[in-house]
């Protein structure tokens, strides 16, 4: 079964070349192109692909907003920034969207493609040029105190910031599905954060 993927970029060269890549690898599929937020989202609800890549900035509707709003609908897909900006406060505010990953646009082709793989198993991905950034801003005095979480909501913590998908902590702690989905929403809240992402990041500089 195929990897059903969604491009939401202004830059058609870029969208051209994401295309061609994807088409590449049997299991990949692009399955919708859009220019803008807006028509990504409305392609997003019709479409419910696997994956959703989304430049950063784009004109009227950028890529948090973007996001934001796939988030206010409810779909499951998995959203992945895939832009030029190693900005801090880009990163952040990806995250804190509900970004389940970020990439920069000038890695390897072929990490592209484990990327998306990777992330269309449940595990987050994170272009690691950008972990400087994130150590520095995650180990900023500003950063969360570590808040009263339950010796499984840790453990579980502790998978995800190894990129570990539902399906793998629910086995390597023999509890159901369900029950790891439950407790990633607990440890979030708990946390004040919004998306696994953020909450691995964070694990990985603050425990």
């Amino acid at each position: 079964m195929s990897v059903r993927i969604l491009l939401i970029d202004d830059h058609p060269l870029f969208r051209k070349g994401v295309a061609q890549l994807v088409s590449a690898e049997a299991e990949l599929e692009l399955v919708g192109e859009a220019n803008g937020g807006p028509e990504g989202i409305e392609l997003a609800q019709k479409l419910v692909p696997d994956i959703i890549l989304i430049d950063l900035n784009m004109k009227g509707m950028n890529g948090i907003q973007t996001v934001t709003n796939i988030r206010a609908t409810g779909l499951r897909s998995r959203c992945i920034m895939l832009t030029v900006s190693n900005d801090e406060r880009d990163v952040l505010a990806a995250m804190k969207a509900g970004a389940d990953g970020y990439l920069l646009k000038d890695m390897e082709p072929e990490d592209l493609v484990k990327s998306i793989r990777h992330a269309a198993q449940g595990n987050v991905v994170l272009d690691w040029n950008i972990a400087s950034i994130l150590t520095q801003a995650l180990n900023a005095p500003q950063a969360p105190v570590r808040p009263s979480l339950t010796e499984r909501e840790g453990q579980i913590l502790a998978h995800l910031a190894e990129g570990r998908s539902n399906k793998e902590i629910a086995r390597l702690l023999e509890i159901s599905d369900a029950t790891v989905k439950v407790h990633i929403k607990n440890l979030l809240r708990k946390l004040n954060m919004k998306s696994r992402l953020e909450a691995a990041v964070w694990a990985l500089h603050n425990t």
